[in-house]
């Protein structure tokens, strides 16, 4: 045995044998591998990701402009790797503008975190950009109410906050100087009730009305705002048309209530000075009773829990008997003056409709009364008790001797007090 091992034969030997042995176990190996790779598939696929966002790499003291949000990124390789790329999208795509000044500057799009064994396609591959210095400024922050027209009929906007009432609006010097407006819209239609705290967006617009893209801090605010529902307490008149039929006369003409509560707009209520019925049609009148009658207010005015009310009228029936025939007869009293009772030691009153303190009266009676009647025997005259100044419309009530029915040029005229 230590002979062969001397034996120069058997060295050779034994070397050759080794070298066969590894040649085998490398060519199994290389052989196993293409068998896997045929088995999983090495050939190469593509696939595309749209939407990827890029990110921005700048100085802290610039802003930039004509970078795309997004781009499109196609990967190639091989399945084995491209799935998981494209499935879990671990990459970033970016553009580096760190050390580039002001102006104008061509850019490569770059990304990172994707396998060597992956080729990358982006479009676009390089953007055009501009670089500004960066700059901020605070704005206070409007509020505009929108389809305030659209709040329920007496319903109306009071007083409104914003919290904050500023923000930091942060972009390039040239965008900084555009900006016109900071605003926010708050949505008031069919609103009843007011508004706490109600979160809404900042936008910021220049002057001919374009949104501008900038950084907004904070970019919400809160606004709260009054609903209001305004409301009076007026009285109540009772109107009537006509004359009531031959052999009646009017008693009495009495409301429920001779003041009631109502509600409308501010600019509605500010010169209602009475909460007037629908006429009552006193020529279809024959008998002393109640009836339910609407109120004529004005449009946006509504009284509180009532369209209508009930007025209760009485009758009297004149007596005739055919020994004591009388003929009735009318008669115009022309340029009656009216006199207003009841004004305030320092003020003073004139007649706006009609523009004088006059008017006939039409009186309907006996034929021996009416020719003996005459001008002073009328008494017209207005109630300026408890009124400011400015102009009222108030009633004229009418006296005369007994037995006639008088009717006035005007059931109310219009004064103004100073």
């Amino acid at each position: 045995m230590d002979n062969w091992f001397k034996s120069k034969w058997f060295v050779r030997a034994v070397s050759l044998a080794f070298a066969v042995l590894l040649f085998i176990f490398v060519n199994v190996e290389i052989n196993d591998k293409s068998a896997e790779n045929r088995f999983f598939g090495t050939s190469n696929e593509t696939q595309t990701i749209d939407n990827v966002p890029v990110d921005i790499r700048i100085d802290k003291n610039f802003v930039v402009s004509g970078v795309p949000e997004h781009v499109r990124m196609s990967l190639e390789g091989p399945q084995s790797v491209l799935a998981p790329a494209a499935k879990q999208r671990n990459f970033e795509v970016f553009v580096d503008l760190r050390g580039l000044g002001e102006g104008k500057h061509k850019v490569e799009i770059k990304y990172a975190n994707i396998s060597d064994d992956l080729k990358v396609y982006i479009e676009p591959k390089t953007i055009d950009v501009v670089i500004e210095e960066r700059a901020s400024k605070e704005f206070n922050v409007d509020v505009d109410f929108i389809n305030e027209d659209k709040l329920p009929s007496g319903y109306e906007l009071g007083d409104f906050m914003v919290n904050p009432q500023t923000v930091t609006i942060r972009s390039s010097k040239s965008v900084v100087d555009q900006i016109a407006s900071v605003k926010v819209f708050v949505d008031v239609a069919e609103l009843t009730e007011s508004i706490n705290s109600r979160e809404v967006p900042v936008k910021v617009y220049d002057s001919q009305g374009n949104e501008l893209n900038v950084a907004i801090d904070p970019e919400n605010v809160e606004v709260s705002a009054e609903i209001n529902n305004p409301s009076k307490k007026v009285p109540v008149s009772v109107k009537t048309t006509g004359k009531l039929p031959d052999g009646y006369s009017l008693v009495s003409i009495t409301p429920e209530v001779n003041e009631i509560e109502v509600f409308g707009t501010s600019n509605s209520l500010q010169d209602l000075e009475q909460a007037a019925t629908k006429e009552i049609d006193l020529s279809k009148i024959t008998e002393s009773g109640t009836i339910d009658i609407g109120f004529a207010l004005p449009d946006g005015v509504k009284a509180r829990d009532q369209d209508s009310l009930n007025v209760t009228i009485e009758l009297e029936q004149t007596k005739t008997t055919e020994t004591t025939k009388t003929t009735k007869t009318t008669k115009t009293i022309n340029d009656v003056p009216i006199e207003v009772e009841n004004l305030g030691n320092e003020q003073e009153v004139s007649f706006v409709e009609p523009n004088s303190p006059k008017m006939d009266v039409t009186v309907n009676g006996k034929q021996e009364d009416i020719d003996k009647l005459k001008n002073e025997d009328i008494k017209l005259s207005v109630n300026a008790d408890g009124l400011g100044e400015g102009e009222h419309q108030v009633p004229v009530m009418i006296e005369g001797p007994e037995g006639n029915e008088y009717t006035g040029e005007f059931e109310e005229v219009t004064i103004e007090i100073t």
